[in-house]
């Protein structure tokens, strides 16, 4: 069974259509309005193996704001629906990834209970169009959309963009595993027998 969802959400400030297939071949089709955001959606999709169209049509006259946590809403909601009720995944993940300067571990666990922990400052205000301080703001609407716990730690780094590409990648490596199954698992892995 693939492991999919579809999400349209429309609102004053975004307008967004997304599809998520979890079990995917990491190919993407991206269009926020910001390059360097779809960059790292795309670094996303790529190295956790999903694939993923997006299209946002957000307020960016305003600024970057809506478009980017909007869109943390949506992929969170798309992937809490695509996993469904969760049987037989491993439900925790975690990755360390070195990106140059950069190394970035992110850790996940897919319980149902949303928390989002974030340890990193930049040096930079903005990465191409990207406000910096957006990523923080990308991370926390996936988490608390997806009733996911995440925990993102910049171990080391100097460069922003190198460190905000490690950590799309390495969310998206350790939701890759998170969300992959594991043949001893027997119903879900949590002794309340719902995650």
């Amino acid at each position: 069974m693939m492991r999919t969802a579809k999400i349209d959400r429309k609102t004053k400030e975004t307008d967004i259509s997304l599809s998520l297939a979890i079990d995917g071949t990491g190919t993407s089709r991206i269009s926020t309005g910001i390059g360097f955001f779809d960059h790292m959606l795309d670094g996303f999709a790529r190295h956790g193996f999903f694939d993923l169209t997006l299209q946002v049509n957000g307020d960016l006259g305003v600024d970057g704001h809506h478009t980017v946590e909007d869109t943390g809403i949506v992929l969170g909601t798309a992937i809490k629906e695509a996993l469904g009720d969760k049987a037989g995944i491993k439900r925790y993940g975690s990755f360390l990834l070195p990106m140059d300067d950069a190394l970035c571990l992110c850790a996940v666990d897919l319980c149902g209970r949303p928390y989002f922990a974030f340890d990193c400052e930049f040096g930079a205000e903005r990465a191409g169009e990207l406000e910096t301080e957006l990523v923080r703001e990308f991370f926390y609407a996936v988490s608390y959309s997806a009733g996911m716990n995440l925990h993102i730690r910049m171990l080391d780094g100097l460069n922003t963009h190198h460190m905000i590409e490690a950590m799309f990648k390495a969310f998206a490596k350790a939701l890759d595993e998170a969300a992959s199954y594991d043949d001893r698992v027997s119903g879900v892995l949590s002794t309340k027998g719902v995650l």
